[in-house]
């Protein structure tokens, strides 16, 4: 997929040493990381993590970046949810570049929704083109935003950008916003 190293960006608040050490080790090895220490921007977190990964979510990436690799990244966020506990302590975003954009945001108070939901977020590639092929959205699609619904216990198309726009989805309809 890369035959060099591709920049990823790695921001963050509220992470100890240790748990970025870590979380720049396993992206450290296919990626070349830049990190930044953020000022807390959301105060009803204690701790923020947002990758952004140079790459298109899809099944190549995960067969470069390797599933057991994936595998840890997973598991060191359920640790650093551990850590937390729980009323909002963390969030974390991740975003994939590609057309459209990719991202998650991931900020569920229970623990084990929230592992549940990490190990859920590979298998959104199956969907995508389900979820991207509705007569309801509008055209030209530059960027989606998935958050995962503890209901229904799935990543649900949240928010959406195209034509400069932003659209919220509001009873089954796609609603621009200002």
């Amino acid at each position: 997929m890369a035959d060099g190293f591709l920049t990823m960006d790695l921001r963050y608040y509220g992470i100890s040493p240790w748990e970025i050490e870590v979380i720049y080790g396993i992206f450290n090895e296919r990626f070349r990381v830049t990190q930044f220490e953020l000022q807390e921007m959301d105060p009803n977190f204690v701790s923020l993590i947002t990758i952004s990964v140079p790459l298109e979510f899809n099944e190549e990436f995960f067969k470069w970046f390797e599933y057991r690799r994936w595998d840890k990244v997973k598991q060191i966020f359920k640790e650093i949810k551990r850590r937390r506990g729980t009323n909002h302590a963390l969030k974390i975003e991740i975003n994939f570049l590609g057309n459209p954009k990719i991202g998650f945001s991931l900020d569920v108070d229970d623990r084990s929704w929230f592992d549940n939901a990490l190990e859920k977020i590979d298998f959104v590639i199956e969907l995508l083109p389900f979820h991207l092929d509705s007569a309801t959205m509008p055209q030209e699609i530059s960027n989606v935003i998935y958050n995962f619904d503890v209901e229904t216990r799935k990543w649900k198309l949240n928010t959406l950008f195209a034509d400069k726009k932003k659209f919220v989805l509001k009873n089954n309809i796609w609603k621009a916003v200002i």
